[in-house]
C-alpha cells in the first residue's frame, strides 16, 4: 500500500485515540534549538496536527505539509483555533516550499514512510541556514515487559503487514542521518491510562490493525479484548509510553 494511503479510514480514530506529544518536548526544543516564538516551522507528514499544535501553542506559525487527504480534512479544522496555520497538499519529498525558507523542519510519526534520501533533500532545501531537523515521537513503549511483548505478539499476529514495518516504527532507536553536525537526542519516559474503548480505539488507529470487513479484523479484536481483560484493573490499561526527541542543525 502507498504509504500516503494507509491512513484512509482512520483519521478519527487517529485524532481521538493516539498519543499526545508532551509539551516537555517544546522546553527540550527551546533549550537545545534556540527554538523561538516567530521561528517558522513546517510540520511534514503533518496527519491530523498533533506536532504542529505543540508549535503553535508556543506562537509560532506553523506550514502542515500532508498528503492523505482523511488526515488533512482533521487537521483542517485546527485554523479555527489557530490562526497562524497554513495547510498545504504535498508530500515529504516534494513539499512546494520555498528554498531556505523554513527556521525548523519537525517531523512526528510520519517519518518511517518517508522515501528517506529524498525527504532529506528536501529538508535541506527548504530550511534556512543552521536550521534545525527535528524528529519527535510518541509511542507505546514495545519491550521491557510481558505486557509489552504479549501485545506486539498481538499485532504480529493479527496485523496486516506488521512484521514488514516494525523496523520503521523503531527508528528512532538507532537513528544516524548526518555526520559531523550539532546534535541532540532525548527521551521522555511517561505512561498512558486506557478505557477499554480508548484501547481499542488507539489499536484501530494503527495502519497495520485490520478495518472492518478484512478477514482478519474479528480475530484481532477478539485477542485485544482478550489482553484488556488480562491486564486491566479496575477497566483501565496502563501502557509505558516513549517520546523521543531527536535535532540535526543544517551546515
Amino acid at each position: 500500500m502507498e504509504p500516503a494511503k494507509r491512513f484512509t479510514g482512520r483519521a478519527a480514530d487517529y485524532e481521538k485515540y493516539r498519543t499526545r506529544y508532551p509539551a516537555q518536548a517544546i522546553a527540550l526544543l527551546r533549550e537545545h534549538c534556540g527554538l523561538r516564538p516567530e521561528d517558522l516551522v513546517a510540520d511534514v507528514g503533518a496527519g491530523t496536527g498533533m506536532v504542529a499544535e505543540l508549535f503553535l501553542e508556543n506562537g509560532n506559525e506553523v506550514i502542515a505539509v500532508e498528503p492523505n487527504a482523511d488526515m488533512r480534512a482533521v487537521c483542517e479544522r485546527l485554523p479555527a483555533k489557530y490562526d497562524r496555520l497554513r495547510i498545504v497538499d504535498a508530500a515529504a519529498e516534494a513539499t512546494g516550499l520555498g528554498d531556505a525558507s523554513i527556521d525548523m523542519v519537525a517531523v512526528g510519526r510520519a517519518f518511517q514512510w518517508f522515501d528517506r534520501e529524498r525527504a532529506l533533500a528536501e529538508f535541506k532545501r527548504i530550511l534556512k541556514p543552521n536550521g534545525w531537523l527535528v524528529l519527535l515521537t510518541s509511542r507505546r513503549a514495545t519491550d521491557g515487559s510481558e505486557l509489552a511483548r504479549e501485545y506486539e505478539a498481538i499485532l504480529m499476529e493479527h496485523g496486516t503487514d506488521y512484521a514488514k514495518v516494525r523496523g520503521g516504527y523503531r527508528l528512532f532507536e538507532d537513528l544516524k542521518l548526518f555526520e559531523n553536525v550539532e546534535t541532540f537526542d532525548v527521551t521522555i519516559p511517561g505512561e498512558q491510562w486506557l478505557t477499554l474503548e480508548e484501547f481499542l480505539g488507539q489499536t484501530q488507529s494503527y495502519s497495520v490493525t485490520p478495518l472492518p470487513g478484512d478477514a482478519k479484523y474479528e480475530g484481532m479484536q477478539r485477542a485485544l479484548r482478550e489482553f484488556f481483560a488480562k491486564w486491566s484493573v479496575d477497566g483501565v490499561l496502563g501502557l509505558e509510553t516513549v517520546c523521543q526527541v531527536v535535532g540535526w542543525r543544517m551546515p
